[in-house]
């Protein structure tokens, strides 16, 4: 049992990892080319990073701390699920844009500690949403020139 928060940190980073090379994979097999510039740079810096994290979780060089409690893991329980549905249905489904600003405002309503019942905390996690959307938008849209799932709206 007190290998646990070691073990942790090698499956979580060895699940990423996965992960990393998988999205590396997809973004260098995709086409056209010329549209997965970006997402091949991110893939790549992420894979790298996310392997560098596993071998050191592996040969025991990481500092891991006491691990994920239980309150801890149902505290970021609704936060991943939003991130599941984003991520594997929303993002196609209603359009990149879209779904960005559906799942940022849910995760802002469920981690802002402000109270549910004030009209001005409200107002406050919707004009976050639409600064960080305009901020998405003009770093994916303007600058980057990114394809972005497209679908129900845009």
């Amino acid at each position: 049992m007190t290998d646990l928060p070691r073990n942790q940190h090698i499956i979580a980073s060895g699940l990423i990892a996965a992960v990393g090379i998988s999205i590396a994979y997809v973004s260098f097999t995709q086409e056209p080319a010329e549209a997965f510039t970006f997402p091949r740079l991110i893939a790549s810096v992420f894979a790298v990073l996310a392997i560098w994290t596993f071998i050191k979780a592996v040969l025991g060089r990481t500092k891991v701390g006491n691990g994920i409690s239980v309150t801890a893991m149902r505290n970021m329980l609704p936060g991943l699920i939003v991130a599941i549905v984003y991520v594997f249905w929303a993002a196609k489904g209603l359009g990149f844009y879209t779904a960005t600003a559906i799942a940022f405002f849910i995760l802002l309503s469920l981690y802002d500690p402000a109270p549910h019942t004030a009209l001005k905390s409200w107002i406050k996690r919707i004009m976050i949403t639409a600064g960080f959307m305009a901020v998405m938008y003009g770093l994916f849209a303007l600058l980057l020139n990114v394809f972005t799932p497209r679908e129900i709206f845009f």
